[in-house]
């Protein structure tokens, strides 16, 4: 099992998960198309020109995915019961086709679970970060985690 039990992780804890992944312009269409947004800003090249980023940019939502789903393999996979919410979701840079981004999480608070004793809740500050640099993407996730088995 690739991920952490409750008791595995320390708050302060930060990983810097090791995939990587290039947005594509394929990733943005699929997922703009796929959840019916119709925002020119993601699918229409011609718009985009016109605004302040000179092209279309990736679908913020396609992005916070990502970034979850790239903290998943050394955190959660296997032990995770459910995610609890995401909160204090920013997208503070805009991410292009093309961009390159890497994922790093940090445990920031840990506590028992008052109604399941068999659990305990994590909570991860996640960000995006492009080949500039940039945090593009941030949020804090709560996620019900599973204990050690005795």
């Amino acid at each position: 099992m690739a991920g952490l039990y409750f008791e595995e992780f320390s708050v302060g804890r930060i990983f810097q998960h090791p995939i990587r992944r290039t947005v594509t312009e394929a990733d943005n269409v699929f997922f703009t198309a796929l959840t019916h947004n119709p925002a020119q800003l993601h699918l229409d090249e011609e718009y985009g020109k016109t605004t302040e980023f000179g092209t279309r940019i990736v679908n913020s939502l396609f992005t916070l995915g990502l970034m979850i789903g790239i903290s998943v393999g050394e955190t959660t996979l296997g032990t995770t019961v459910a995610n609890l919410g995401m909160d204090e979701v920013r997208f503070p840079k805009p991410v292009f086709h093309g961009d390159t981004l890497r994922i790093e999480s940090e445990v920031l608070e840990l506590r028992e679970s008052k109604s399941r004793p068999q659990n305990g809740i994590v909570v991860f500050a996640h960000r995006a970060i492009n080949q500039r640099n940039e945090i593009v993407a941030s949020c804090k996730r709560t996620a019900l985690m599973l204990r050690k088995p005795k």
